[in-house]
């Protein structure tokens, strides 16, 4: 499905139409999905069209894929929205940027009420404009109890930053008394992580055919199953979604033991 098929709001898309709770095809789905959104710009060049239309056309796209997470019943979504390095690109682009994460908040939140999704932000939020800080804040407080599912922007986000101020809070803690270095393991430390609250990602998908991670959950995707599809993010559909929900169920996941192991396989 491309982006010029689907409808302007959240759950009217075709997937919509699914029945509820898990489809036949989806016998072992993953907890929790993470989708690196890459390609609205090549999208709109591609198209002889300015580079916020692309970005306009991946909105479009995340209605589709968080419909479908919602009606496929995983239970937590991840899409890396804004890095930590798009701070330099253009002001003008920047800007607009910020205005449709407004738009789509203010548009959005009716329906993530009604479908009982909770908005979560990750991220370095000092550095967006207060309208925007206050439009999540909002959003997040309008939200919060919501449990069928746990939508999460990664916004002005970098895996190395949040690492080094995990470590900076935990320094904190031993100065104060509250925290003893000897005691550090990687579950004690993964509690100073800003994504503390989500399950580490089972399954990361990054679109336009790019190869790499761009410094986004760098702790978190220790074991995740990667997935790269050469379809740009705004072309990203339904049937591209389960191809990689498909890709995944077929993975023997061994998390570093063998498949005669006790607990080597799982799929």
């Amino acid at each position: 499905m491309s982006s010029e098929s689907k409808t302007s709001g959240l759950f009217t898309t075709e997937s919509a139409t699914l029945p509820s709770g898990k489809p036949t095809w989806l016998r072992n789905p993953p907890r929790h999905v993470a989708i690196i959104m890459d390609g609205n710009g090549r999208w709109a060049m591609q198209r002889h069209l300015p580079r916020i239309l692309g970005h306009r056309a991946g909105a479009s796209a995340v209605r589709t894929i968080v419909t479908a997470t919602r009606a496929w019943e995983i239970p937590y979504l991840t899409l890396y929205a804004f890095s930590w390095e798009n701070w330099s690109r253009p002001r003008h682009e920047v800007d607009a940027l910020m205005a449709l994460l407004e738009e789509y908040i203010e548009r959005e939140i009716g329906t993530l009420i009604q479908k009982e999704i909770r908005f979560s932000v990750v991220g370095d939020r000092s550095r967006l404009p207060a309208a925007v800080r206050d439009k999540i804040s909002w959003a997040e407080s309008r939200t919060e109890g919501l449990d069928r599912m746990v939508l999460t922007l990664a916004l002005s986000y970098s895996g190395r930053e949040e690492i080094v101020r995990a470590a900076a809070r935990f320094a904190i803690d031993v100065q104060k008394g509250l925290a003893n270095p000897d005691d550090l393991s990687e579950d004690r430390f993964a509690r100073y992580l800003e994504s503390t609250t989500l399950p580490p990602p089972d399954l990361l998908i990054r679109t336009s055919g790019e190869v790499r991670i761009s410094n986004f959950f760098l702790w978190q995707i220790a074991y995740a199953e990667l997935y790269f599809t050469t379809t740009l993010w705004p072309d990203f559909g339904e049937e591209d979604y389960r191809r990689a929900l498909t890709s995944f169920q077929e993975r023997k996941r061994r998390f570093g033991k063998t498949e005669d192991s006790p607990g080597g396989l799982s799929v």
